[in-house]
């Protein structure tokens, strides 16, 4: 009993257990579901009921966020199909579903500055944006299509990002 995988037909989920029916309940209530879905038409993505209780967004024409896929509440968004993503990453819906729950724990739309502050954190650290972000590492960063990248010492890091803001600010010649 306790937490049991659903039934999946079709790619769609035909019983959720308790916990993915209390996070569906969660993302509604603190409105990152209906942000999602928002975020969704906006970007003119198709979207269709997908496992675990999520709603699947494919042909969505914004470049921003930069990601092969994106989750907001319930609602994962890419750009692509998810039957290429998941010939790339199996276990991508599962990566984006344990998303869907840190929307649910960190009542919903604050989770996206804090999501923010942990992709920082992680080029301080790192150099790119998952490595050290809490929140990937908590999803899986396999799993979503991440490699990990060792830490970097910060002054490396902090100079690279000095050295990086002052060609940006250069004249051009």
């Amino acid at each position: 009993m306790g937490h049991e995988p659903p039934v999946v037909e079709a790619g769609v989920a035909s019983g959720l257990c308790r916990a993915q029916r209390a996070r569906r309940l969660a993302n509604l209530l603190n409105l990152s579901t209906p942000l999602g879905l928002a975020v969704a038409r906006a970007g003119g993505a198709r979207r269709r009921p997908g496992p675990y209780g999520l709603v699947l967004a494919e042909g969505y024409g914004f470049r921003f966020p930069v990601a092969g896929a994106f989750t907001v509440g319930d609602v994962i968004v890419t750009a692509s199909t998810f039957d290429a993503l998941l010939r790339r990453h199996p276990g991508l819906l599962a990566h984006e579903e344990r998303h869907s729950r840190q929307y649910a724990v960190f009542l919903g739309l604050p989770y996206l500055p804090l999501y923010t502050l942990a992709m920082a954190w992680s080029v301080v650290r790192t150099g790119d944006r998952s490595s050290r972000n809490v929140f990937e590492r908590h999803a899986g960063l396999l799993a979503g299509g991440y490699v990990e990248r060792p830490a970097q010492p910060l002054t490396a890091t902090l100079s690279g990002a000095v050295n990086l803001l002052r060609t940006r600010r250069s004249p051009r010649r």
